[in-house]
């Protein structure tokens, strides 16, 4: 059954999830479930969620996991969860993840692709407020400053930023980076296997809140 909340491209996409669960190990199950138990916890106090994607260059995997878990709300019904991205520096939300993004189901548009930085507007489902989207270093003023969760999702930014501040909890969910393809053949194929990852995991969170 079609979701009316999600764009029917997305929502396509997205039903596939939950015939894929299996291919989830038993212990990442586990480190997505705590994840899914804070959720949880700020749904029952009628708190609002703040989660915060963060990655070394905030241009890759953090992104792409802000997208998902905002369409997995969404998806699932869950309301006053807000997501974010950034990384331990600022260079610019890649192209290609853009590129797989849209090739997804997302609509992603920017006013200026020239700059080394652009603004970009993501969309992915009906009445619902488009995300700002730039890379951006994780303490920036457009994201949360407290009572918020850290998610790492690449270890270099888990292992160098030891402390997180204003973050009331951290889980450390890191997948491999789509870039060591980047200009090789197999560019598109990592890319989509990696959104399609991260987009599995998040909606499992979700699907547990």
């Amino acid at each position: 059954m079609m979701s009316p909340n999600l764009f029917e491209q997305l929502d396509n996409y997205s039903q596939s999830f939950k015939n894929e669960f299996h291919h989830i190990s038993e212990d990442r199950k586990k480190q997505l479930e705590e994840l899914a138990l804070y959720i949880s916890q700020k749904q029952k106090n009628n708190q609002p969620t703040k989660l915060n994607v963060i990655c070394t260059h905030n241009s890759r995997r953090s992104h792409i996991g802000q997208l998902w878990l905002a369409a997995a709300a969404l998806f699932y019904k869950k309301n006053n969860i807000h997501t974010f991205s950034g990384g331990t520096e600022a260079t610019a939300f890649n192209h290609r993840s853009v590129a797989a993004l849209r090739r997804a189901g997302f609509e992603i548009v920017t006013a200026d692709s020239s700059v080394e930085n652009p603004i970009y507007f993501s969309t992915f489902g009906f009445s619902h407020t488009p995300l700002k989207m730039f890379s951006k270093k994780y303490d920036h003023a457009e994201n949360p400053q407290s009572e918020f969760a850290a998610i790492m999702v690449c270890s270099d930014a888990d292992e160098g930023c030891p402390v997180i501040l204003g973050a009331e909890n951290r889980f450390a969910l890191t997948f491999d980076d789509p870039k060591h393809f980047d200009d090789t053949d197999l560019e598109s194929e990592k890319y989509d296997e990696r959104v399609r990852q991260i987009g599995r995991e998040m909606f499992y969170v979700m699907s547990k809140v």
